[in-house]
Protein backbone atom coordinates (compact mmCIF):
# COMPACT_ATOMS: atom_id res chain seq x y z
CA UNK A 1 0.00 0.00 0.00
CA UNK A 2 2.76 2.18 0.49
CA UNK A 3 4.37 1.62 -2.82
CA UNK A 4 1.63 3.55 -5.12
CA UNK A 5 2.01 6.87 -3.30
CA UNK A 6 5.82 6.41 -3.52
CA UNK A 7 5.32 6.02 -7.58
CA UNK A 8 3.66 9.77 -7.03
CA UNK A 9 5.88 11.11 -5.12
CA UNK A 10 3.86 10.80 -1.70
CA UNK A 11 5.75 9.41 1.48
CA UNK A 12 3.07 7.80 3.39
CA UNK A 13 4.47 6.37 7.23
CA UNK A 14 4.03 2.75 7.81
CA UNK A 15 2.23 3.97 10.98
CA UNK A 16 -0.37 5.72 8.74
CA UNK A 17 -0.76 2.78 6.18
CA UNK A 18 -1.45 0.58 9.61
CA UNK A 19 -4.01 3.46 11.12
CA UNK A 20 -6.09 2.96 7.70
CA UNK A 21 -6.00 -0.80 7.55
CA UNK A 22 -7.17 -0.96 11.04
CA UNK A 23 -10.36 1.25 10.64
CA UNK A 24 -11.09 -0.64 7.60
CA UNK A 25 -11.35 -4.00 9.67
CA UNK A 26 -8.29 -5.28 8.01
CA UNK A 27 -6.09 -7.19 9.86
CA UNK A 28 -2.31 -6.88 9.07
CA UNK A 29 -0.15 -9.47 6.88
CA UNK A 30 1.15 -12.39 8.91
CA UNK A 31 4.14 -12.72 9.54
CA UNK A 32 6.64 -14.11 6.55
CA UNK A 33 7.70 -17.65 7.97
CA UNK A 34 7.96 -18.67 4.28
CA UNK A 35 11.69 -19.17 2.62
CA UNK A 36 13.32 -16.59 0.86
CA UNK A 37 13.71 -16.77 -2.91
CA UNK A 38 17.05 -17.47 -2.63
CA UNK A 39 16.44 -20.27 -0.03
CA UNK A 40 14.12 -21.61 -2.78
CA UNK A 41 16.60 -21.77 -5.41
CA UNK A 42 19.09 -23.38 -2.81
CA UNK A 43 16.79 -26.08 -1.50
CA UNK A 44 16.18 -26.84 -5.83
CA UNK A 45 19.90 -26.32 -7.01
CA UNK A 46 20.26 -30.18 -7.32
CA UNK A 47 17.57 -30.66 -9.48
CA UNK A 48 19.06 -28.01 -11.92
CA UNK A 49 21.17 -28.09 -14.83
CA UNK A 50 20.80 -25.96 -17.68
CA UNK A 51 22.34 -25.86 -21.04
CA UNK A 52 23.27 -23.86 -24.14
CA UNK A 53 25.60 -23.42 -27.32
CA UNK A 54 28.12 -20.75 -27.48
CA UNK A 55 30.33 -19.74 -29.79
CA UNK A 56 34.37 -19.08 -29.52
CA UNK A 57 36.93 -18.39 -32.09
CA UNK A 58 40.56 -21.24 -31.87
CA UNK A 59 43.50 -19.76 -31.93
CA UNK A 60 43.40 -19.83 -36.06
CA UNK A 61 40.40 -18.45 -36.67
CA UNK A 62 37.88 -20.63 -36.81
CA UNK A 63 34.41 -20.38 -34.86
CA UNK A 64 33.22 -23.28 -33.26
CA UNK A 65 29.68 -23.71 -31.35
CA UNK A 66 30.64 -25.51 -27.64
CA UNK A 67 27.85 -27.08 -25.77
CA UNK A 68 27.44 -26.88 -22.46
CA UNK A 69 25.76 -27.23 -19.03
CA UNK A 70 26.12 -25.78 -15.81
CA UNK A 71 25.14 -28.12 -12.50
CA UNK A 72 23.82 -25.31 -10.60
CA UNK A 73 24.09 -27.16 -7.11
CA UNK A 74 28.43 -27.39 -7.57
CA UNK A 75 28.49 -24.52 -10.56
CA UNK A 76 30.10 -27.36 -12.33
CA UNK A 77 30.33 -26.90 -16.25
CA UNK A 78 30.35 -30.18 -18.49
CA UNK A 79 31.52 -29.05 -21.51
CA UNK A 80 29.96 -31.70 -23.89
CA UNK A 81 31.66 -30.78 -26.89
CA UNK A 82 32.66 -28.40 -29.61
CA UNK A 83 31.84 -28.45 -33.57
CA UNK A 84 31.71 -26.30 -36.43
CA UNK A 85 28.41 -27.24 -37.41
CA UNK A 86 25.74 -28.78 -34.47
CA UNK A 87 23.87 -31.04 -36.42
CA UNK A 88 20.82 -32.57 -35.55
CA UNK A 89 22.90 -36.27 -35.04
CA UNK A 90 25.83 -34.73 -33.10
CA UNK A 91 23.10 -32.68 -30.39
CA UNK A 92 21.48 -36.19 -29.58
CA UNK A 93 24.64 -37.56 -29.08
CA UNK A 94 25.72 -35.16 -26.82
CA UNK A 95 22.58 -35.78 -24.71
CA UNK A 96 23.42 -39.28 -24.54
CA UNK A 97 27.05 -38.86 -23.33
CA UNK A 98 25.26 -36.07 -20.74
CA UNK A 99 22.91 -38.91 -19.38
CA UNK A 100 25.91 -41.21 -19.08
CA UNK A 101 28.12 -38.25 -17.18
CA UNK A 102 25.14 -38.03 -14.98
CA UNK A 103 24.08 -41.49 -13.92
CA UNK A 104 27.99 -41.87 -13.29
CA UNK A 105 28.54 -38.57 -11.18
CA UNK A 106 24.95 -39.97 -9.32
CA UNK A 107 23.74 -36.71 -9.77
CA UNK A 108 19.84 -36.58 -9.34
CA UNK A 109 18.61 -33.46 -11.83
CA UNK A 110 15.27 -33.69 -12.34
CA UNK A 111 15.47 -30.27 -14.86
CA UNK A 112 16.84 -29.11 -17.38
CA UNK A 113 16.76 -25.46 -18.44
CA UNK A 114 17.73 -24.11 -22.17
CA UNK A 115 16.62 -21.99 -24.72
CA UNK A 116 14.62 -22.46 -27.59
CA UNK A 117 17.67 -22.75 -30.28
CA UNK A 118 16.99 -24.32 -33.08
CA UNK A 119 20.07 -26.44 -32.67
CA UNK A 120 18.14 -28.64 -30.20
CA UNK A 121 16.18 -31.37 -32.35
CA UNK A 122 12.99 -33.06 -30.40
CA UNK A 123 15.50 -36.11 -30.12
CA UNK A 124 17.26 -34.17 -27.09
CA UNK A 125 14.14 -33.73 -25.39
CA UNK A 126 13.45 -37.04 -26.11
CA UNK A 127 16.61 -38.64 -24.54
CA UNK A 128 16.82 -36.46 -21.65
CA UNK A 129 12.93 -37.45 -20.79
CA UNK A 130 13.82 -41.20 -20.73
CA UNK A 131 16.62 -40.33 -18.24
CA UNK A 132 14.02 -39.22 -16.06
CA UNK A 133 14.97 -35.40 -16.53
CA UNK A 134 12.51 -32.95 -18.14
CA UNK A 135 13.36 -30.26 -20.13
CA UNK A 136 12.12 -26.55 -19.36
CA UNK A 137 11.91 -23.78 -22.49
CA UNK A 138 13.24 -20.50 -21.18
CA UNK A 139 10.90 -17.92 -22.40
CA UNK A 140 10.30 -16.58 -25.88
CA UNK A 141 12.42 -13.13 -26.76
CA UNK A 142 14.35 -13.45 -23.45
CA UNK A 143 17.40 -11.85 -23.29
CA UNK A 144 20.77 -12.90 -25.07
CA UNK A 145 22.81 -12.55 -22.31
CA UNK A 146 23.31 -16.12 -20.94
CA UNK A 147 25.13 -17.80 -17.60
CA UNK A 148 27.65 -19.02 -20.17
CA UNK A 149 28.92 -15.37 -21.01
CA UNK A 150 31.33 -15.63 -17.95
CA UNK A 151 33.15 -18.96 -18.97
CA UNK A 152 36.81 -18.65 -20.17
CA UNK A 153 39.04 -21.27 -20.52
CA UNK A 154 42.87 -21.07 -19.94
CA UNK A 155 44.34 -20.45 -23.49
CA UNK A 156 40.73 -19.23 -25.12
CA UNK A 157 41.17 -16.65 -27.09
CA UNK A 158 37.57 -15.30 -26.59
CA UNK A 159 34.24 -16.35 -25.88
CA UNK A 160 31.20 -14.34 -26.89
CA UNK A 161 27.78 -15.08 -25.51
CA UNK A 162 25.10 -15.62 -27.75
Amino acid sequence: MRGEPLVLGVKVAASTVWEILHEAGIDPAPERSSATWADFLRSQAEALLACDFFETATLSGARLHVLAVIEHASRRIRILGATAHPTAPWVAQAARNLVMDLEDADCQARYLIRDRDGKFPALFDAILADAGIRVVLSGVRMPTRSWNGGCRPAGASYWTAR
